[in-house]
């Protein structure tokens, strides 16, 4: 154990996360996704909230800045579906960045590509997000 690391935050997770470099994506999918079907590297996190750990993650992940469009994205509604609430939280939390929203087999194909994908137990319908890593300016 270390000091100071949420406890929701796996050591897989943490791996995942220090791994990654700029501009590589990690996935935070919701229950319904198909993760295991597209992730490169899957990590487990069944019984946690993408909200909760959001709150866990952003905390040491910083956005990249250079690609402020498509540094935070969601998956698109399908047809005449209500927009999830969820969504104001994750804005919220993700303030200045603005959501964008990804037609659901463009957000499919990214998911592909990203660097992991995170499984959870999220239960709000269109609950995946995707984050895109920034660069580390702090000084040692």
């Amino acid at each position: 154990m270390l000091r100071g690391i949420p406890a929701i935050l796996s050591p897989e997770l943490i791996k995942c996360l220090m791994e990654m470099g700029h501009g590589d994506e990690i996935v935070l999918a919701d229950r319904n996704f198909p993760a295991k079907t597209h992730a490169k590297r899957l990590v487990r996190s069944d019984g946690h909230g993408i909200i909760h750990l959001l709150k866990a993650i952003l905390p040491f992940f910083p956005l990249d800045t250079y690609a402020n469009k498509t540094s935070v994205a969601v998956m698109d509604v399908v047809g005449n579906d209500p927009t999830p609430e969820i969504w104001d939280a994750y804005q919220q939390l993700t303030s200045p960045f603005s959501l964008q929203k990804v037609e659901r087999f463009a957000f499919y194909e990214r998911a592909k590509q990203s660097y992991g994908i995170v499984a959870t137990g999220e239960a709000a319908p269109y609950g995946n997000i995707i984050l895109k890593k920034g660069v580390i300016v702090d000084e040692l």
